[in-house]
Formats: structure tokens, C-alpha cells, sequence
């Protein structure tokens, strides 16, 4: 049935079939305040996409796009776990790393001198438990782009893809993801990839970009559909504000005109030589600017004239050339700004241990950028608790959190909650190293790996990466194999790419691509590569994963050279931890009416008892006796009887042909008088009496259950 449309648009619609489901997308049904809508449904489920455009421009210096991502827990048929906070709030980080998902592709795609607010919304309202609704949040809004009429170079669309009995798949189920050695999101514009974000198992590089082609060729008909539904639709354009003023022309050729034959080698350097030089000639640019277009009688007016009405877009038509010889040096001279060759990695040093209370920590320095990280370990009972509309009680055992503050970068700011930048950045470095973590089982710890950025200056987060692990290995955490990352950046002359290894500030504003990879000696763990241009061939990123390669060991060596494998023993200050693998049916026995007898183990030994539903029993504490006492208490109350064994009983209950002895929690067996003692026994209650400690062994469990014992022949 139709919806009356008070505008008196009629709902319409087109389908395909994607991928083994039907794709269909809808509008004029709902959202009718929206610049435009999209109804996305691919299975079961369904996302809306919405797009609204500000009515007047924003006064600011920069495109005003924002990307918002809306879980829904009533789309997956679920109510909270938190026991306060029933209704949804502050998103989840992963509901902010799925908007920043959406917006890296569709960012670029937009003149970058528009200045009219966009904003752009992907709610779920019903999601399918077969897939994760991510992707489908991407189309919805590439479509809604799509009809709102405004300069969006798209469509786009994205898969995220893993890898199945050597086959490449989109849209996993939960089962399957818990298989893939390779978790690959892929966005693409008509045969060319917009952005790529990965996980993976130490895989091999020429999978990642196998699995790029696969991607292309099988998004290519969600973008020809897009297209159809804007055809149908007709959509008109509406007016955006774009920032194009003669007078910022006019100062860039001043500006260019000025700085001939004043840049090349006079602004190469390291990084605060060069800036010292560039600030320098911008201020020697500033004054003679000042002199000839400021208005005013003496020198002091012409200056407040010109600092009050001109400066501004003169010094942005300043940084803008700067960023064209940046281009231009590498290009024509092959030298990077700070004199490095295209392949040429920053000066490293590093230290590990250089924070004496924490339990592991490292200091990675590379060039003018600095991170450094300290890791804590704790019981695994203090792993974060993941509610989220696709999760509900699920666990994070290793968590990464990333800070960077305004004096990272010589700048006063405001202090506060982590924004999306660090969110991504703290998440890029935690999946590089979760593939090589130990077992829970081999090591029952929860870990926090914070990084703090002490100086930033380009790959903050493989600088993360690179100061985490070392930090893992000095708190003695067994890693499979150490992990490195690099951050690689691309300068494109026309069809002609440049690859820069260790990408620094100077390169990324400059350039068209920031693409990071981790990994070790076997193969890839993580990526991120997001585009500045409009797409680029799966080609051009071959090249420069394979030159990243040679940066990542270069770097690994460094770190090797530093810390040459884990501590064999974890830190002195962090918890001690013992396993206990007990029969799940036994875990209601450690607990005890109430959780009375887990608290009496914790109270009376002073350690901490953790019990996994797995039946994986932890005991952790900073003395090794506490933990030592509470692990026999609990081995105790699981024990089963053993024939042979020799117990250290307790008299129950005295009978005329004999006594019951406890041997375990909970498990009574029966002495007869003749195993009292070698020689003749009169009476039971001449040789024993109720609460008597004694020793006994287990000779026979009867096919009833019943433990037979003695007191005759045993070895003292």
C-alpha cells in the first residue's frame, strides 16, 4: 500500500538480487522533512538513510559534512543490559567507528570548498542476525546522497568481506566471521577503491588485494542501481555554497608570484628546522604584504589593516604553495620536505621499561613523532562487557586506548572525552595486535594497552602500534610474533604514483592518500587506507602494499634490536594468576548457596576467585601462597574420590560396625571396624570419636556409589 505523501510524491521503488538476498530501495515513504530518504532493505534488514541540508552557509574555514551511524536495539529485538540505562545515548565506539566507516568514502567525494551543512543519517531499524547491517548503513547512504541534489561525486557502496574454505565471502554470519582469518571492508566507485579498513591473521598481502578485485567487480551493480533509482526519481540540485571569492585567486597568484625562487632547498630540514624556516618566510611574506596592500598612514596602521582584513587569505594561499612544492619536490626531485628518500624511513629509538610502577611499557620515537604506551594486566574478569545492538554480553579481554592531546602538537586546547579520531585511531592499533595474543587459556589475563602520544607528527597510530607491542613483550605477554606498522602516502602526477614510506604532516596535507598497514614476518594484521582523490585503480595499492612491506621490517628490526622477544616472566608488580580447568557441572559447588563458599575462599585467603561459564577457573593475587592456598581449597571442593588414594579424613559419625569418614567436600565414605587397625577392634568408639582427624585410603567405590576405606597399610 501506498503512504499519501504530503507532497504528493508517489513511493517508488527498485530491486536487484545481491549477493544470494533481495536488495530493494524505497522512497517517498518515509522522512518527508529530510532533503531526501532512503529505505534499504536486504534481507530483513532495514536502514534509513536521510540526508539534510542546512539552509544557510556555515562561516567556517572547512566543509561542514558530519556522518552519523544509529544502532537501535529494538531493530534486533533487544532491550539494554546495562541495569540503569534502558534507552540508547552517547553511541558505542562501535557504533562511531561504523559512521567514521561511512564517511571516509563519501567525504572526498565532495568539492572541498563547499560550505553548506550536510548532514547525514543511517538509522537501523531492523537488522537481519545473519549479517552485520554496517554495509548496508553505507548504501543508505550513498543513495540518499544520491537524490538530495548536492555536489556528491558518488554513488558509492562497500562489502565487507572475509574468507571461507578459500573462497571470498560478503555479509558473514556470526559463525563464519569466528572462522575468516581475514575481516576486509572495501569501498568503491566504479572500478576504483575509495577505502579499505582490515583485520586479517597474519595473511598474505596478495590476498588483501585478490579480495580487492573481488570487491570491485561485485559491488559495481548496487552503484548501477543507485543510479537507476536517481534517474527515476529525478532529482533537482539544490543550491550549496561554494567558496570560490576572487580575492583568494588574486592572493594566490600574488603569493606564488612573491615566493619564486624562494622555496626548494631554503625549505627542506628536518621537521622544526623547516617549519622554523617556513614560519620565517611567511612572516617576511606577512610584512612586505602588509606594507603594500594595507591600508592606513604609518607602517603600524598599514599593518593592523592588513592583519585585520587580508592576512588570513593571504596565509592560506601561503600554506596552499607550500603544499604544491611539497608535491612538486617529489615529483620532479624525488626529495621528500625533510631531505628523505620516497622509500626512506624516519630516525628510530625506542626504550621499554621506563615506567617502574606499571607493568610493561615502551617509548617509540620516529622523527618528531613519539607514543608512549603502558600496559596493565588484570584477571579476566575484568575484560569489558560489550552491549551493543549486534552484541549483548560479549567481551573485549584486550582493549586499546589511544590519547592525544592539543600539546602533542604545540597547540593550547580543551581537555576531554576521546573524540572519533582517537576512537579510530586506539581501534586501528588493537586489531593489529589482537591476532597474536596468547589464549585465554594459555593466559588468563584481561589487558589495557594505553598509548599516550607525546608528539605528533604524522602515523600517530602505527606509532601506537609499534610502542604497544613492545610494551606487551616487556609486561612478559607471550605474542605469537611481534607486530610493526607504517603509514604510507601517495602523491599521484597524473597517472603517475609516487609512494612515500612513513608518511609524515607535511606529505599527508599534501597528498592523496594515507594508507596504514601492520603486521609481522608472516603477513598483514591490520589496515586503513583512506583516498583524497576520487577513487584509485586496486593496481597503484598493490604497489604500495608491497613497498610497505620493506617499511614495516625495517621497522620491526628496530623494535627487535630494542626488546628481542617477550619476558619470560610477567612483571613484577602485576598480578600472579593460576588456571583451574574444572567440569562445568562442579562450578555451582565453588560458588555455593548464595556465592557463600566463593566469598569464604576470597575472604579467608585474601585471593581473587574468577569463574568463567567455560568452567575455566582463575585465582589471582600478588602472593604466590595466597593464590597456592585458594587453588587447593577450590581443587578440593571439585575433586572426584580416586581408589588408591590417601586422604586426610574427618570422623562424621561413629556406628557399632564402624565410622563414616569425610575424604572430600561433600563425599563420605565407610571404615569398617576390621580396617581400623591391624589388630582387633572391640568397639569403634575406643579408637575413634566424631571430628578425629585421620588417614584413610580409598580402596573401593561400589557400583552404588559407595566408598570403601581403611585405615590398615598405609604409608606414612
Amino acid at each position: 500500500m501506498d503512504i499519501i505523501n504530503p507532497s504528493g510524491k508517489k513511493t517508488m521503488s527498485v530491486e536487484t538480487e545481491w549477493l544470494g538476498r533481495p536488495l530493494k530501495l524505497e522512497i517517498n515513504r518515509v522522512g518527508f522533512r529530510s532533503t531526501a530518504s532512503v529505505l534499504v532493505r536486504y534481507g530483513d534488514t532495514m536502514i534509513l538513510g536521510t540526508v539534510v541540508v542546512g539552509k544557510k552557509p556555515v562561516e567556517q574555514d572547512f566543509f561542514p559534512l558530519s556522518v552519523d551511524y544509529e544502532e537501535k536495539f529494538y531493530a534486533a529485538g533487544k532491550i539494554s543490559g546495562s541495569k540503569f540505562i534502558k534507552r540508547e545515548g552517547k553511541p558505542a565506539d562501535e557504533a562511531i567507528l561504523i559512521g567514521r566507516l561511512i564517511d571516509r568514502p563519501i567525504r572526498p567525494l565532495f568539492p572541498k570548498n563547499c560550505r553548506q551543512e550536510i548532514q547525514v543519517v543511517t538509522t537501523v531499524l531492523s537488522m537481519d542476525p545473519e549479517f552485520r547491517p554496517d554495509m548496508v548503513a553505507m548504501l543508505a547512504a550513498s543513495s540518499a546522497l544520491m537524490l538530495a541534489g548536492v555536489p556528491f561525486d558518488g554513488p558509492i557502496a562497500g562489502l565487507r568481506i572475509g574468507r571461507i574454505n578459500g573462497e571470498f565471502k560478503a555479509f558473514l554470519n556470526a559463525e563464519e566471521r569466528e572462522k575468516s582469518t581475514l575481516d576486509l571492508v572495501v569501498a568503491c566507485k566504479d572500478g576504483k577503491v575509495m577505502m579499505v579498513e582490515a583485520g586479517a591473521d597474519e595473511v598474505p598481502e596478495a590476498m588483501i588485494i585478490e579480495a580487492m578485485h573481488w570487491a570491485v567487480k561485485n559491488i559495481q551493480p548496487v552503484l548501477d542501481l543507485q543510479r537507476e533509482l536517481a534517474a527515476q526519481a529525478g532529482v533537482e540540485a539544490v543550491d550549496c555554497e561554494m567558496h570560490y571569492p576572487e580575492e583568494e585567486i588574486a592572493a594566490q597568484s600574488e603569493v606564488n608570484a612573491w615566493l619564486a625562487g624562494k622555496l626548494g632547498d631554503s625549505v627542506r630540514g628536518n621537521v622544526l628546522e623547516r617549519q622554523a624556516k617556513i614560519e620565517e618566510l611567511k612572516e617576511a611574506m606577512d610584512a612586505d604584504f602588509a606594507e603594500k596592500f594595507g591600508e592606513g598612514e604609518t607602517p603600524e596602521e598599514k599593518q593592523a589593516d592588513y592583519a585585520s582584513r587580508l592576512q588570513k587569505q593571504y596565509d592560506d594561499a601561503f600554506d596552499l604553495a607550500i603544499h604544491e612544492e611539497v608535491r612538486r619536490s617529489i615529483v620532479e626531485d624525488g626529495i621528500r620536505p625533510d631531505g628523505r628518500a620516497l622509500t626512506e624511513v624516519r630516525p628510530l629509538s625506542s626504550q621499554v621499561g621506563i615506567l617502574p610502577r606499571v607493568h610493561g611499557s615502551a617509548l617509540f620515537t620516529r622523527g618528531l613523532t613519539q607514543a608512549l604506551n603502558a600496559v596493565t594486566l588484570a584477571p579476566l574478569s575484568f575484560a569489558q562487557i560489550v552491549d551493543t545492538m549486534e552484541v549483548t554480553d560479549g567481551k573485549r579481554r584486550y582493549m586499546h586506548h589511544y590519547n592525544a592531546p592539543s600539546y602533542t602538537v604545540g597547540e593550547p586546547g580543551r581537555i576531554g572525552a576521546p573524540g572519533r579520531r582517537e576512537i579510530g585511531h586506539g581501534y586501528l592499533a588493537e586489531r593489529a595486535l589482537v591476532p597474536v595474543l596468547p589464549s585465554e587459556e594459555d593466559f588468563p589475563y584481561a589487558i589495557r594497552s594505553v598509548t599516550e602520544i607525546m608528539s605528533q607528527n604524522g602515523s600517530t597510530s602505527m606509532a601506537a602500534t609499534c610502542s604497544s607491542c613492545m610494551a606487551l613483550m616487556d609486561a612478559g605477554v607471550p605474542l605469537k610474533r611481534p607486530v610493526s606498522g607504517v603509514a604510507m602516502g601517495l602523491i599521484m602526477d597524473g597517472d603517475t604514483p609516487y609512494v612515500l614510506t612513513d608518511l609524515m604532516d607535511a606529505e599527508d596535507f599534501a597528498g592523496h592518500m594515507d594508507f596504514k598497514v601492520t603486521g609481522t614476518t608472516e603477513g598483514i594484521t591490520a589496515l586503513q587506507m583512506d583516498m583524497k582523490v576520487h577513487g584509485l585503480p586496486v593496481e597503484i595499492l598493490e604497489k604500495a602494499i608491497a613497498q610497505s612491506r620493506d617499511g614495516r621490517m625495517h621497522i620491526l628490526e628496530h623494535m627487535l634490536n630494542v626488546i628481542p622477544a617477550p619476558r619470560p616472566e610477567i612483571a613484577p608488580f602485576a598480578p600472579r594468576i593460576e588456571k583451574i580447568i574444572i567440569d562445568k557441572e562442579k562450578i555451582g559447588t565453588i560458588i555455593g548457596k548464595g556465592g557463600e563458599t566463593i566469598n569464604k575462599i576470597t575472604s579467608e585467603t585474601g585471593a581473587l576467585v574468577d569463574i568463567d561459564d567455560s568452567g575455566l577457573v582463575t585465582v589471582s593475587g600478588t602472593d604466590k601462597d595466597t593464590i597456592q592456598k585458594a587453588v587447593e581449597w577450590i581443587r578440593s571442593l571439585v575433586e572426584e574420590p580416586e581408589v588408591g588414594k590417601v586422604y586426610d579424613g574427618t570422623v562424621v559419625t561413629i556406628k557399632d560396625f564402624g565410622a563414616f569418614v569425610n575424604i572430600l567436600p561433600g563425599v563420605d565414605g565407610m571404615l569398617h571396624i576390621s580396617q581400623i587397625s591391624d589388630k582387633r577392634t572391640a568397639n569403634v568408639s575406643d579408637v575413634l570419636s566424631v571430628g578425629q582427624k585421620v588417614r584413610v585410603k580409598l580402596v573401593a567405590i561400589d557400583d552404588k556409589g559407595r566408598l570403601s576405606l581403611t585405615m590398615r597399610n598405609i604409608e606414612k
